[in-house]
């Protein structure tokens, strides 16, 4: 694949993180503001200092929350299509439109899901603001090590593959990836602290939101990339008319 055609993948890439973002902002907004704002109420409730708020609510909600997310998407949108680019013709002989698939299903295992079985998500107000360094290095250390562990078993299964089959070979490679995170998740220390007291029911509805969100940003991202990647990869032939002259 050569540089023009990589860079025309990214910048589609990015358009369709973009647009990714977009739907992502609209199911945060109507689904996961509710849990925000009652973490908020309660750690109003508990809390004796009330500082002077420099943001208001309703722009955290709206400009703050679409920027954010807007930008998440486009970053992931450029990232994930560079991957596309490496994966596209090494995983078996899938089109464009199943690399984008499976490229995004990835995305969203290695870089959100499985990170957050470690370190779920927590509502905004809520935690020691004196440890959220520690809990933010923490959560990165967890993606670099899902990503690196998913990449290798990856590679393990490709290795495997001539000798013992691609059925054999993706069950040992997906049962080692496994296994190393498990390995990974017991080392590393735990970073929850969640304030005693704090409803579960409101802690739930924020993790499923987060996971919500999650989910409808790459699964639009793929559905979106692979239709673009598609027309850039596989054009189809433009169909010219053809005019017959009678005499």
């Amino acid at each position: 694949m050569n540089s023009t055609t990589v860079r025309t993948l990214l910048v589609r890439g990015m358009l369709a993180g973009l647009a990714a973002g977009v739907l992502a902002f609209v199911f945060a907004y109507v689904v996961g503001e509710g849990s925000v704002d009652a973490a908020i109420a309660f750690e109003e409730s508990t809390s004796h200092e009330h500082g002077e708020e420099l943001v208001s609510r309703s722009l955290q909600s709206t400009a703050g929350l679409a920027t954010g997310v807007l930008v998440f998407g486009v970053a992931i949108g450029g990232i994930a299509a560079l991957a596309f680019c490496f994966a596209l013709g090494r995983i078996r002989r899938f089109g464009a439109r199943a690399t984008a698939a499976l490229t995004a299903l990835a995305g969203f295992l290695l870089v959100y899901l499985v990170p957050i079985l470690k370190y779920p998500a927590n509502p905004p107000a809520v935690g020691d603001p004196d440890t959220i360094g520690q809990r933010t290095a923490l959560y990165v250390l967890m993606i670099a090590l899902s990503v690196l562990l998913g990449t290798g078993a990856v590679l393990l299964g490709r290795g495997l593959a001539p000798g013992w089959g691609n059925w054999n070979a993706s069950i040992t490679a997906g049962v080692s990836f496994v296994a190393a995170v498990g390995v990974a998740m017991a080392i590393l220390p735990h970073g929850d602290n969640i304030p005693k007291g704090f409803p579960a029911a409101d802690l739930w509805e924020f993790r499923l939101a987060s996971i919500g969100i999650q989910a409808v940003l790459w699964s639009a991202f793929g559905l979106l990339f692979g239709y673009l990647a598609e027309r850039v990869l596989e054009p189809r032939p433009v169909r010219g008319r053809v005019s017959t002259l009678t005499a």
